[in-house]
C-alpha cells in the first residue's frame, strides 16, 4: 500500500471473505479509502471470477482485475482444522470483518455473536446475502439476475410493448456492495461509543432491489396503480426521454416548466409553453404521447450534435448517446482521472475504472495495490501477522490448507 498516511481508512485492518462482485465491489472501495484488505480465497481455484472470461489480461480475468485492486490474497482452506484456525487468529487481529456467506454459517462453525463478542474487540463485521435471514426466502442464495426479476425492476426496464429486461450492469450486486460500504463506515463510527461487543452489519441483495425502485415505489405506494414501463421515458416527467435526430440518437432531460419554456423556443415551437396541454409538467405527463411525437418530428430537421450545441448553450439538459468506448475515452472521464493505469499482477499495468469519489482533490490511493494472484500474499500474511514459521507454512502447503501464490517472473 501507499506511505501516505492521510488517507481515511488508513491503518483498518479489513478480512474479506467474500467473492463474485457485491463484496469485492465493497472491499475494493475500502481499499482505495486506504484500508488493508487481506482476501481470503479457496486454494482450488480462488473467487469464481478469476476464470470468468474471456476477456483475460495475461491470464487474470477483466472481471477480477476490475474489483479487486488494493487487496491482498490469502488462499485458505478454512474447511480444515488447521485452516480455521489460522481463520480464527485473523478475525482476533482484524478492525472488519466481511462475508457473503449464506445466514447462518458463522453460528454453524461455532463463530457465533456471542464468541465475537468475547474475541475480538469492537470488531465491525459485515453479512452480505441474497435475502437475509428472515421472510419465505430467508436464508436462501441470490443472484443479481434474479432479483431484477423479483424486485420489479425487470417490469419497468425496456420498451413499452417489449419483454421484461435487465440493466445491463448487475445493479443489484453494485448497489449492495456499496451500501455494504456505507454500512461499515457508519458501523466504524459508532465504534467510538461502542465499548464491549461488536457491531454487526447487514445487507442483502433483496432489499437492494426494493430500494432501488425509489420513486417508482413512491408512486405505487400513494396511487395504488401499477408501474408501467416507459422504455427511456419518465413515469413523472416529460420531455425526458432518447429522440432521434437526422444522424443519431439525443437524451433530453427537461425538468421544469420554465426548462420547458426555453426548450420551445429553441426548437422553434413557442407557443407548446403556452398551450394548456403541455404548459405545465402535470399536464405533459398526461399528454406526452402527444408531445413527444411533436418534439421527435422538430429534431429530425437536424444533426444530434447540432441539437446538442444549441441546447448546451442554453442550459437545457441534454447528452449524445455514447458507446462504453466513446464514454471511456472522453475527455470528461479522462480529465476526472476515472480511467486509471494500475499494475498488473503479472507485471506491467492494465487500465481499469477508478473509484468514483475524492477527498480534498485526491481520487483514490497514489500507488495503488495490483489484483493479487490467488494466494501471492499467503506468505507475507502469514509469517508477518502470524509469526508462523517457514516450516510450519511449507507443512500447511504441502497438505493443501494453504498455496503459495507467489508470482516468479
Amino acid at each position: 500500500m501507499s506511505e501516505n498516511k492521510n488517507y481515511p481508512l488508513t491503518g483498518v485492518k479489513v478480512l474479506d471473505l467474500t467473492r463474485v462482485l457485491a463484496g469485492p465491489l465493497c472491499t475494493q472501495y475500502l481499499g482505495d479509502l486506504g484500508a488493508e484488505i487481506i482476501k481470503i480465497e479457496n486454494p482450488q481455484g480462488g473467487d469464481d471470477t478469476r476464470a470468468w472470461g474471456p476477456p483475460f489480461s495475461q491470464d487474470v480475468s477483466a472481471y477480477f482485475l476490475g474489483v479487486n485492486r488494493n487487496k491482498k490474497s490469502l488462499a485458505l482452506d478454512f474447511k480444515s482444522k488447521e485452516g480455521f484456525e489460522i481463520l480464527t487468529k485473523l478475525i482476533k487481529k482484524s478492525d472488519v470483518v466481511i462475508d457473503n456467506f449464506k445466514p447462518g454459517f458463522w453460528d454453524k462453525v461455532g463463530l457465533t455473536n456471542e464468541w465475537f463478542n468475547k474475541n475480538t474487540k469492537k470488531i465491525v463485521r459485515n453479512s452480505i446475502s441474497g435475502y437475509g435471514d428472515v421472510g419465505p426466502q430467508g436464508g436462501l442464495p441470490g443472484y443479481d439476475f434474479l432479483l431484477q426479476a423479483e424486485s420489479g425492476l425487470m417490469k419497468i426496464t425496456g420498451e413499452k410493448d417489449g419483454n421484461p429486461m435487465k440493466l445491463g450492469v448487475a445493479i443489484v450486486d453494485i448497489v449492495t456492495g456499496m451500501n455494504a460500504v456505507i454500512s461499515v463506515l457508519a458501523a466504524l463510527l459508532l465504534k467510538r461509543k461502542v465499548t464491549d461487543q461488536s457491531i454487526l452489519t447487514e445487507v442483502n441483495l433483496y432489499n437492494t432491489g426494493i430500494f432501488l425502485l425509489a420513486n417508482v415505489a413512491s408512486n405505487n405506494l400513494i396511487s395504488g396503480k401499477e408501474a408501467k414501463k416507459y422504455g427511456n421515458g419518465h413515469p413523472n416527467i416529460v420531455p425526458y426521454n432518447l429522440f432521434k435526430t437526422k444522424n443519431g440518437d439525443i437524451a433530453i432531460s427537461v425538468g421544469n416548466d420554465n426548462q420547458f419554456k426555453i426548450f420551445s423556443n429553441l426548437i422553434g415551437f413557442p407557443n407548446w409553453a403556452k398551450n394548456n396541454r403541455f404548459k405545465t409538467n402535470e399536464n405533459r405527463v398526461i399528454n406526452r404521447i402527444e408531445l413527444e411525437d411533436l418534439i421527435q418530428n422538430a429534431l429530425s430537421t437536424n444533426d444530434a450534435n447540432y441539437w446538442y450545441q444549441v441546447f448546451l448553450n442554453e442550459r437545457i439538459p441534454c447528452a449524445i448517446v455514447r458507446s462504453v468506448s466513446e464514454a471511456l475515452c472522453h475527455e470528461q472521464t479522462l480529465k476526472n482521472d476515472m480511467v486509471k493505469d494500475i499494475p498488473h499482477p503479472k507485471g506491467k499495468k492494465f487500465k481499469s475504472v477508478n473509484t468514483p469519489i475524492t477527498i480534498n482533490k485526491k481520487r483514490g490511493l497514489d500507488v495503488p495495490l495490483s489484483p493479487p494472484l490467488l494466494g501471492e500474499h499467503s506468505y507475507e500474511i502469514l509469517t508477518k501477522k502470524l509469526s508462523m514459521s517457514d516450516k510450519q507454512f511449507l507443512a500447511h502447503c504441502k497438505n493443501g490448507v494453504i498455496k503459495d501464490g507467489r508470482y516468479k517472473k
